[in-house]
């Protein structure tokens, strides 16, 4: 399994390729994903051999941006169904991978360990400082794609319900989130009560 491969011809691509309007999903995001799931799989304890597969959906979860922004996570994994075996990963690799970044489609449903730890990394801003920020680039994405533009209230009620709907599958990003996310919330409701 060529890793480090696989990581850098995806990268190479995002940069490349991806349009420039995708203002949350861009490499930024993509990295960040990577950071966070590489923390959670260290807190977790996850052996090397699954790191590598939870590192490598990281980087490829959401590549299917190069192809369509509804329905990304299928055309990621249908992405990495053709890239990977040049990379020398298995099938039985290549299925994990797949399903780990099925996983991370809203709403999110992980069964296994590392589906969990993906579905957490990808949405782990929700839980820290940079949470505002974050969100707002969504929104712009929204907006400037005409994927469903927003009034600045429209958009915090919308996070409302997300924020109040999203949990945290591990004991990990619970420890290390939580709180933040839920002192989201509250900022949040404050903003719309305005």
């Amino acid at each position: 399994m060529d890793f480090e491969g696989a990581k850098k011809f995806i990268l190479k691509k995002l940069e490349k390729e991806l349009d420039p309007r995708l203002t949350y999903h861009s490499i930024e995001h993509t990295l960040d994903v990577y950071d966070s799931a590489f923390r959670l799989a260290d807190m977790e304890g996850i052996n090397n051999d699954e790191a590598t597969l939870l590192k490598t959906a990281s980087f490829y979860h959401d590549c299917g941006m190069l192809r369509t922004y509804i329905g990304h996570e299928e055309a990621s994994a249908e992405i990495v169904g053709e890239i990977l075996p040049g990379f020398n990963y298995s099938q039985g690799d290549i299925q994990i991978i797949q399903d780990m970044i099925i996983t991370t489609k809203l709403p999110q449903s992980a069964n296994t360990l590392l589906e969990k730890i993906i579905c957490d990394a990808d949405l782990d801003y929700l839980g820290r400082p940079d949470f505002f920020m974050i969100s707002l680039r969504l929104k712009y994405e929204w907006d400037v794609l005409g994927i469903k533009p927003t009034t600045l209230k429209e958009w915090f009620k919308i996070q409302i319900d997300f924020l109040t709907s999203h949990k945290y599958f591990t004991v990990s990003a619970r420890a290390l989130r939580q709180k933040m996310k839920d002192e989201h919330v509250k900022q949040v409701k404050d903003i719309c009560s305005l």
